[in-house]
Order: C-alpha cells, then sequence, then structure tokens
C-alpha cells in the first residue's frame, strides 16, 4: 500500500520562481497514493499555469477568494475542513509575513487560518531575503503558532546568488509529508532532551562555560521527534534554531538546568542528558564587575548539581540515557558512568579529535547498554542522531513493553 494511500493534501503555491517544483512534489504526493488538491494565489499564476496541477490532481485549481460558483461561497472552510495535511511550497517573504500576521486577504490564507491539520510552510526566497531579522521573526512566530518549518535549503539560488533560501528538493518534501503519517517507533512516549552548556556566573560580565555547540542535543530532539516521540528540549544558551513541533525550555545556569527539568520530568517516558553541564560554580558570585587589578586572583569553585543522577536514582525514573565526553579510556569511564548513576544507556564520544566532537558538525559514538553495545562511526551529527535514537527505541521497547504504557 502506498504511503499516502487516501491522504487528502492540499498543496498551496505563492508566488516564487520555485513554483515549478511544486508541480514534481505535486506528482510525487500522488505517486504515494495521496489525494491532493492545488490553491494558488494571483502571484503564483505568474509563474507557473494552474493547468499544469489540474492535469495532475484531475482537480479544478482554486485561487479565487470570493467565487460566486462554489458551494455557499466557503471553499476556504470546507477546504481546511477536507485537508488531512497543508503544505505552503513554494512559502514567499510574504506569504510567510502575512501567516505570522494572520492575514486572510487571498484564498490559500483564509484556509490556512481556519485549518486544524497540521501546516508545513517551505520557504523560498533570496538568501538576504531569507536572513533579514523580519523574515527570521516571522519563521519563529509561525513555529509558535505550530506550524511546520521545512527548510529552506543552501545553494545557488535563481538570481545567481549562493546560500540559504532555496526550496526544499521535492522529493525531499514529499519524504517529510511521508513521515508525518508514518508512526515512529516512539509514537505516544514523551521524550526529555538535555542540551547544549551551562553559564556559571562569575560576575555581572563574565562566567564559566564549555564549547558545546549543542547541536548533537537538537539533532537528536528532531530526530526523536521524528521517530513520532513527543519531545521536550531543556537548552542551556545556544545559537541554533529550536526544531519544529519541539517544546523548548530554555535555562542557563546548572541550578536553571536542574529546576526545569525537576519541574518537567513527570510523565516522561525517555530522558536523554545529552547537555553539557558545568561541573562547578562560583561559592560567591560578584555583585560588580571584578576590576583587573591584582596579578593574580583565586576563584572558589563548588560542585554544582548532577542532573543525570537525581533523575536515574529517582523514583519512577524513566528510561535514562547519559553522555560521557572523553579524552582516554572512554569505555572504561563509560561503563563506570553507566553502572554508577544507574543508567539504561550511555553514549560515550572522544573529545580530543578536532574532527568531532564539540564545536563541529560531525561526531562518532560508542553506545553501552546493559548486555550490549554498538559503535557508530564519525558522520554528521543529524545522521547519527537518527542511528542513536534508532538504538534508544529498541533498547527501551525491550526493556519496557508497550504494555506497560497506559
Amino acid at each position: 500500500m502506498p504511503d499516502l494511500d487516501n491522504k487528502k493534501i492540499l498543496l498551496g503555491i505563492t508566488g516564487g520562481i520555485a513554483a515549478y517544483k511544486a508541480a514534481e512534489y505535486c506528482r510525487l504526493l500522488i505517486k504515494q497514493g495521496a489525494r491532493v488538491r492545488v490553491v494558488m494565489t494571483p502571484a503564483a499564476k505568474e509563474f507557473i499555469q494552474p493547468l499544469t496541477f489540474q492535469a495532475l490532481t484531475g482537480e479544478p485549481v482554486l485561487s479565487e477568494l470570493f467565487d460566486a460558483d462554489a458551494a455557499n461561497a466557503m471553499d476556504h472552510i470546507e477546504l481546511a475542513r477536507w485537508a488531512d495535511l497543508i503544505v505552503v511550497a513554494p512559502a514567499s517573504a510574504d506569504s510567510i509575513a502575512k501567516l505570522a500576521d494572520g492575514y486572510a486577504d487571498n484564498l490559500l490564507l483564509t484556509i490556512v487560518l481556519a485549518a486544524s491539520c497540521p501546516v508545513a510552510v517551505a520557504p523560498a526566497m533570496n538568501q538576504h531575503m531569507w536572513s533579514n531579522q523580519a523574515t527570521q521573526d516571522n519563521i519563529q512566530r509561525l513555529r509558535q503558532h505550530a506550524l511546520l518549518v521545512w527548510g529552506p535549503a543552501a545553494g545557488e539560488q535563481a538570481c545567481g546568488d549562493v546560500g540559504e533560501g532555496r526550496m526544499l528538493e521535492p522529493q525531499q518534501l514529499a519524504d517529510m509529508s511521508v513521515a508525518l503519517f508514518r508512526p515512529g517507533p516512539l509514537t505516544g512516549r514523551k521524550l526529555m532532551i538535555t542540551a547544549g552548556p551551562t553559564r556559571e556566573a562569575i560576575d555581572p560580565v563574565r562566567f564559566l562555560s564549555n564549547r558545546s555547540s549543542g547541536k548533537m542535543g537538537y539533532a537528536l530532539a528532531a530526530a526523536a521527534r521524528d521517530a513520532g516521540a513527543e519531545v521536550t528540549l531543556v537548552s542551556g544558551p545556544v545559537c541554533l534554531n529550536v526544531p519544529d513541533s519541539v517544546t523548548l525550555l530554555s535555562c542557563e545556569s546548572a541550578g536553571d538546568m536542574l529546576q526545569q527539568v525537576t519541574q518537567n520530568i513527570t510523565g516522561q517516558d525517555i530522558f536523554i542528558a545529552c547537555a553539557a553541564v558545568a561541573d562547578y560554580r562560583v561559592a560567591a558570585v560578584a555583585k560588580e564587575k571584578i576590576k583587573k587589578t591584582a596579578e593574580q586572583m583565586t576563584l572558589q569553585l563548588v560542585k554544582t548539581p548532577d542532573i543525570l543522577a537525581s533523575v536515574s536514582l529517582s523514583d519512577n525514573k524513566p528510561f535514562c540515557v547519559g553522555f560521557a565526553a572523553e579524552t582516554s579510556e572512554l569505555e572504561q569511564y563509560a561503563r563506570h558512568k553507566l553502572a554508577h548513576k544507574k543508567l539504561d544507556m550511555i553514549a560515550a564520544n572522544r573529545v580530543d579529535d578536532p574532527a568531532s566532537g564539540f564545536e563541529v558538525d560531525d561526531n562518532a559514538l560508542a553506545v553501552f547498554w546493559q548486555g550490549g553495545s554498538q559503535q557508530l562511526p564519525r558522520q554528521p551529527k543529524t545522521d547519527l542522531a537518527r542511528e542513536l535514537i534508532a538504538i534508544i527505541a529498541r533498547v527501551y521497547r525491550e526493556a519496557r513493553p508497550v504494555t506497560e504504557k497506559t
């Protein structure tokens, strides 16, 4: 059976040169068994003819907000009720701004505003338009309104520029559409991930921290979401976009992170401690900026709370996965931490290799659990995250069968 058998997908097309890609995306959806209806904005018809989509779908293409021939003149309500998924591809900067503000001045915008099904946008615009702060603010507002943002990709653009802003390729959009309807191995499970560094204040302008970028934790959050989990991401300060459909809980220090975890851990099925939490904090934080007067300065440090241990050693604990970043004797230290903190699994990596680990896009992991282990070779963190989530899902199901979940 095709992956999208009898799924009803409304494809919204806005004005942009990437509109030509929408025809291939439409064809791929139909090939997967979907029923597709197309709505075009007036600007979209300047780039590609409605007849193209009518031929592909066998359905009339709609674009007029006020259509006297429509039943009850209420196409936007009927189509919003009809769709199992709405995808706006391409989504121009103008359409994204209007969606963020809740505008309803064309048929497509009114349908999105009336929809209760998932809505995804596939941005497509010049790299400078994409990076403009106004566009980025609008994208964040769409995410806050629970819209999915698929892309954009980076590469050569129609205007000759090279950079981020290209619409994702039709096959990528089709794969993402399929993934929305395909039950994942963590469907129905709640999963919490900690990510990024913490900052421990020295005075109002200085802090102790580490080199964690948060990339691995954020990749895990996206992979867990794609596996069907309801994901809560507890993050220290990073410069990363929050994955779509992931709940973000921001924090600064180890104490802040512990508080966020403690307050939200109840009901979580899986806990992944990927954050690089500072081991020590300054005993007494200066209220004023410390002046550079003395030749030497001594700071008294005290241990920060062990967030992972507070979860793994608690009653009714979730399935706990720890991380170990080491510079030597990787397996020995990882297995000790696995046993000492009573973890269900640990993922260990060498951070003395500049090609993997902190502040880079690649990593490698050695994964250990009671009765098993697996080596994951160096690869992009996004790919590595998917492999690790697959292992976690498999071992979790073996340790805690689905019948335990009510």
